[in-house]
């Protein structure tokens, strides 16, 4: 973020400098140019550098992925404060699975722990671990177990109530379901 931030005072510095060319070619030419063009342009080179970061993140991110993890939804977003998402919705938020490194249960070759990541802009991603049966289909949060309480994969399954359907036209059962059976 400290980069980002750099970069856009390098944007507007950039953009201000232009116009102070400008001035000086009105100068040059006899002409006055208005005070507010300097400032005008910082701004320009403000919003413009920060429009160009918010619509290009998302690509960003899932550059740096590695590996065996792949995005299954996206959350595009518009707010009034960016009226230019109106026009494009951003991709403010997605989810990626880790489908490279899935663990499958050996009793039951129809249940899957894999990870999920939650990213969204300007946060840290979090980890999520999910529990996915693919006979049902249905998801499950994955609570790691402690040193004191080592709960297997098979008992929580059995123990869990908090089940959610998933879809079979989901990206996530698709994703892991189908890809890795």
């Amino acid at each position: 973020m400290l980069f980002e931030f750099i970069a856009t005072i390098a944007a507007a510095f950039g953009m201000a400098g232009i116009a102070l060319i400008i001035t000086h070619l009105c100068k040059l030419s006899g002409k006055r140019a208005p005070k507010w063009l300097v400032p005008l342009f910082a701004a320009v080179g403000i919003f413009a550098f920060q429009i160009h970061q918010e619509y290009n993140w998302y690509g960003q991110q899932v550059n740096k992925l590695p590996e065996g993890v792949e995005v299954v939804k996206t959350a595009e977003s518009t707010a009034w404060f960016r009226p230019w998402s109106y026009i494009k919705p951003q991709v403010l938020r997605f989810i990626a699975a880790d489908t490279g490194n899935t663990i499958v249960q050996v009793d039951n070759p129809d249940i899957y722990l894999i990870n999920l990541y939650l990213f969204e802009r300007r946060r840290s991603a979090q980890k999520v671990p999910q529990v996915i049966d693919c006979a049902a289909p249905a998801r499950a949060d994955y609570v790691i177990p402690t040193e004191d309480n080592t709960l297997p994969i098979k008992e929580h399954v059995e123990q869990t109530t908090a089940w959610r359907t998933l879809a079979k036209d989901d990206p996530l059962y698709i994703n892991v379901c189908t890809d890795l059976s």
